[in-house]
């Protein structure tokens, strides 16, 4: 008699965690939707203004990078290092509602992306994650230094504006890389900002957000509860430095070298709470932080393809927060 496997933890939709340690990230939800998270094959020529290519760096990290078209030999393109949410447990960054944003956003920012396939908890817990997010960061300082090859950022890229970026959990990983690269000799490289694109930030205890603002489809409490209890290190709560880096676990903000950040945030996200949180925290410890908030619209709204081209104040605010970021860039 074969003995079945048994479901032990369960992510609506999205992840299934059986008790002999494998993880099945079969999408299982409305099939409707199930086009957001399937690959998008890699294409050097351009589409829509924008050509992608996937490699691996020196550091055997998988990167998917994105190439505006009309780049001329002297121009220099800023850099973004861009970070996937998914609650640290799922999506990868060929997925198309990644696809979707970042081609556009490069072709209009005029950046080169640059991608990282993370490690994905629970089969690799956090720190995981972040330490990928960090090889990619001295991977671009080797590739700045000709340690290593990678052609179009050789060409087109500026090393010297290099901006981290991420979306949901991978706004997190933009603080923490960010942390990490304040106490690091990067002589060929400068960070020069971060864009935390709402962040996975919260406590342990609900917010009052948590209890008042909608569910979404990126967000819900049972994802915002399953993902971390997943994720981060056994035996952590969401009071952990990682989920709630203004929490008193947490290092001092004021003892933190960070570049300037451009915090973004969704009016009816429902972590908004601890996302402000957060930001107040960093005010007060007389951090470079923007606040910029999209009014109406909920958790990684411009991620949501169907809701991008169907709800007219979604597509606004998509443009906007596009365009905010490329304000950002241009700036610094």
């Amino acid at each position: 008699m074969v003995n079945q496997k048994k479901l032990v933890d369960e992510v609506s939709g999205w992840l299934r965690v059986y008790d002999d340690g494998s993880v099945d990230r079969t999408w299982t939800g409305p099939p409707e939707v199930k086009f957001m998270v399937e690959p998008v094959p890699a294409h050097v020529e351009f589409i829509n203004g924008v050509a992608v290519r996937d490699t691996v760096t020196n550091n055997n990290l998988r990167v998917r990078l994105y190439l505006p078209e009309k780049v001329s030999n002297e121009e220099k393109l800023p850099i973004f290092l861009h970070f996937h949410g998914g609650g640290f447990c799922i999506s990868e960054p060929d997925w198309f509602m990644y696809y979707q944003f970042y081609s556009q956003l490069a072709r209009l920012a005029r950046v080169i992306v640059v991608s990282c396939f993370l490690r994905r908890a629970p089969e690799n817990r956090l720190p995981a994650a972040i330490d990928d997010g960090f090889s990619a960061l001295l991977w671009l300082q080797d590739v700045a230094g000709r340690e290593t090859e990678e052609p179009w950022l050789e060409k087109h890229g500026d090393f010297r504006r290099v901006f981290l970026i991420g979306d949901s959990s991978g706004a997190n990983i933009v603080h923490e890389v960010a942390a990490r690269a304040g106490k690091t000799q990067l002589k060929l490289i400068s960070v020069a900002g971060g864009i935390p694109i709402h962040p996975g930030m919260m406590r342990s205890t609900r917010s009052r957000s948590e209890l008042e603002k909608p569910q979404s489809p990126f967000l819900t409490l049972d994802m915002v509860d399953k993902f971390m209890s997943l994720a981060l290190p056994l035996g952590s709560t969401k009071d952990h430095p990682i989920a709630c880096p203004m929490g008193d676990s947490a290092p001092p903000l004021s003892g933190l070298k960070l570049p300037p950040f451009l915090l973004c945030l969704a009016e009816l996200d429902l972590i908004f709470d601890t996302e402000m949180e957060y930001y107040e925290a960093m005010r007060m410890a007389n951090k470079d932080v923007e606040l910029y908030v999209n009014e109406g619209v909920t958790h990684s709204f411009y991620l949501n393809k169907i809701a991008v081209d169907m709800d007219p104040n979604t597509g606004a605010q998509t443009h906007a927060l596009m365009a905010r970021i490329k304000q950002f860039i241009e700036e610094h």
